[in-house]
This record gives structure tokens, sequence and C-alpha cells, in this order.
């Protein structure tokens, strides 16, 4: 029962998760024991002395909690990437790969997180890998399928392992309900082919099957092979949907590092062991080529402290946006505008100024600047202190996002005779369950 219970309130936190806040993961959302146990006992505090109180039911009220809890969540991430950046190392420690030129590739460092020095590779893109994709006959979707109803199967190989595939056809099948069917056979096989179904835009459709793989590394032309020349039951499913025509061979991808050819049967591969490469796109002219290598430290330290701007502004914009419709949502700007007062001139001094909506800007010489001199370390402080106070406020509204919903309290608990009850935390997750069905 249990399990039913939390399996129908996932759903409907999901429900309003994709509505009003896409979730996404991140490294911070992994937990040590120690941290959800800090988390627990937070739980239990504020069991003890929240009031009692009635909430507003409205479907607004529902969203704008779960965007408040979620936004919240994805600012504290943020938050603690830029701790991990500024606050274990030195402010000339830091550095990131780069690739000056992102459409053509990305790239990740793989090499030891203390390096201080990595070699710079010039890449450019001839051809990237390409896998091996089956377009089938066009037929009329709609028609009823000309093959006679029965027992029907065909023979698949890839990589020298073979594969039987069988499967019914109706009476009443038409055209597309056998190549969905057949789109979805493969593609839930997991064998490393991919089927879907495509349209003509004139009223005809086709299955096309392509393989996750590229290249050539096997050395064969074909990645994968279909027939059903000796296959159990019926044949004429493969000349009949064209499950054999093979419009692209699978290719390597070709490219130069340091005016070097190179090739690969992927299109993500590493370099010297230090960078992990993604081809995303071609060098326009064989001239114009991507620089890879690691940036420098400030550019870094900016990076990442451009980033915990970025996230604290759209935590701000989120919580503006909902102010007409929640009251309460007045008490958190005002939270937020006394945080930041206290921190507003040792920022400042560093280039990070607040405007007059309590919005954070940053001046990126005067930061670069203050990084360099010779108090540098000591300059980074100030953000340091920022992002911890920001953390314990975003770690408060993630454990009770209800405190900034409207409501209205019915009575207060007795001073120091109240015990540890689960109104407050079960309000959240009964709030938003009330009414979805």
């Amino acid at each position: 029962m249990a399990g039913i219970k939390y399996d129908a309130l996932n759903q409907v936190y999901n429900h309003y998760l994709a509505e009003y806040a896409p979730k996404t993961n991140t490294q911070h959302d992994a937990h040590k024991k120690d941290e959800l146990k800090r988390v627990y006992n937070s739980i239990v505090k504020l069991n003890k002395e929240s009031p009692l109180a009635i909430f507003d039911k409205s479907e607004e009220a529902k969203g704008f909690a779960i965007a408040l809890k979620e936004n919240a969540r994805t600012f504290q991430s943020a938050v603690l990437s830029t701790q991990s950046e500024i606050g274990d190392k030195g402010v000339l420690d830091h550095k990131m790969p780069y690739s000056t030129r992102p459409e053509i590739a990305t790239v990740k460092y793989l090499g030891d997180a203390n390096q201080t020095e990595a070699p710079t590779f010039e890449l450019g893109v001839a051809k990237l890998a390409s896998p091996q994709e089956n377009v089938g006959n066009y037929l009329p979707s709609a028609d009823t399928i000309l093959l006679r109803p029965g027992a029907y199967s065909f023979d698949l190989s890839i990589n020298d392992i073979g594969y039987e595939f069988q499967f019914q056809i109706r009476e009443d099948d038409t055209n597309r309900d056998i190549q969905q069917r057949l789109a979805r056979l493969i593609s839930n096989a997991d064998i490393g082919i991919t089927g879907h179904v495509t349209d003509d835009g004139a009223g005809n459709s086709s299955l096309k099957l392509y393989s996750d793989q590229s290249g050539s590394a096997s050395g064969r032309e074909l990645i994968f092979r279909i027939s059903d020349e000796n296959t159990s039951q019926s044949r004429g499913i493969v000349d009949y949907l064209g499950l054999d025509r093979v419009m692209q061979t699978p290719s390597d991808a070709l490219f130069e590092i340091n005016g070097i050819e190179r090739s690969a049967s992927s299109n993500t591969f590493t370099i010297d062991k230090q960078f992990e490469v993604t081809l995303t796109g071609l060098s326009p002219t064989p001239d114009i080529t991507t620089q890879i290598g690691l940036k420098n430290d400030i550019d870094s330290l900016a990076e990442n402290i451009h980033s915990l701007v970025d996230s604290y502004n759209g935590f701000l914009d989120s919580t503006f946006r909902v102010t007409n419709d929640h009251a309460k949502s007045s008490q958190l700007h005002s939270e937020l505008s006394f945080m930041t007062r206290t921190y507003a001139s040792d920022l400042e001094a560093i280039g990070l100024t607040f405007d007059e909506d309590g919005r954070l800007s940053i001046d990126d010489e005067k930061l670069k600047s203050a990084a360099l001199s010779p108090n540098g370390e000591e300059s980074m402080t100030a953000v340091k202190d920022f992002a911890n106070s920001m953390l314990r406020k975003t770690g408060q509204i993630s454990i009770n996002p209800m405190e900034y919903v409207n409501k209205t309290i019915v009575a207060y608990k007795n001073p120091g005779k109240n015990f540890a009850d689960p109104y407050t935390t079960s309000a959240y997750s009964g709030f938003l369950f009330n009414n979805y069905c």
C-alpha cells in the first residue's frame, strides 16, 4: 500500500514539476548519509515549532510551491558548484577545458584535477562519423497491408550476433500499423538499432532503422543486415517494407589535430588521455579550426561567479513574477534584500553590484583586477560568504516552501511543551495531491 501511495504522489509531483519548474539533476543531487540526517533533523525541528494553518488551495498556489522549491534547489546547486570551485582551491589554481568554437567541437577534461598546464590543440573537422541508416519503402499509410494474415519473421544480424524477430499480421492491419509495430519491436530489443516511422507529407510512411554505433571500426561495410531468406516463419516482409534498403553506410569521422589527419569511428574520442572531445559540426572551411585547451584561472573563476550571479538573478526573477498573486512572496523578497545588504559593500569592491530591484551585475574587468591583486584570495571571501548565506537560505526554502504560500494561522503551539508531528511536511505533499484526481 505504501508503494502505491508513493507512486501516486510521484506522478502528482512530476505533473506540477513539468508544468511549473522543469527539473534537472546535477552532481549535487546525490547526498551522503550525514547530509540526509541533517535534513531530517531540520524537518523534525520545523514540525515541532510550526503553527497550525489553513493554506491557499488554488492551482496557482500549488504551482507556486513547486516552482519555489525547485528554483531554490536549482539555485542551491549553482551555489554548491561555485563553492567547490572557489572554496577549496586558491584563486589562481582554477582550470577548465575550453573549445573556442563549440559549434565544431565540445570538450571535457580528463586529466589530473591539479594540473596547472596542458597543451593546446587546433582541431579541424572535415567529416562527422555517421551510423548506418536503412530507409524502407514509402507505402500508403492508411491502406491495408497487402501480405496475407499470419505469422511472419525476419533475421537481423549485428556485430556477428543474429536475432530473429517474429510478429503477427492481422486482416485489418494497415501499412502504418505494421511499420509502427516493427519499430517498437526492434527498438525495445535494445540491440543497438533504433526504428521509427517517417512520413513524406503525401499520406505515405516508411520504417527507418539506424544503428546506435557509427563508423567502420569493425572493418565491415555494414553494421547490421536484415533478411528473411532462411527465417522460421512466413517470408515477404523484408521486400514488402524495404527493410534491407541501405540509404547511408556507416563512416568514420575525419579531422585534423595540429595539421595531422586523423580518423575515429565515433564523434567522441580522447586526445592524449587528457581531453574528451565531441565533434558537433564541420569546419566551414579547411583553415577554420577550434582551439582546445585549459582556460586560465581568471576566466574559470569569472565563469563560476557568472553562473552564481545568473542563478541568483533567475531565482529572484522567479519570485518577482508571482508577487501579485502571492502576498507572502514579498516576505521572501524582504529576507533576500536584508541578506544582500550585508555583503553589498564587499561585493561592490570586486565588481559585483546590486541594482534597485536587488539583481546582481558584474564588472568583469574589476573582478579580474581584484582577483589578480596581491590580496586576491582575501577579496574572494565576500563571494564565499555570500554563497554560504544563499546556501543556508535555499536549504530552508527547500525544506519548507509552504512558509511563503498564502495562509491563515489558526493556532500556535504551546512553547516548551510541543512535540514533533508530520503536519508541515505532509502539508506540502497533501497540498499538491488534494483534488488532483
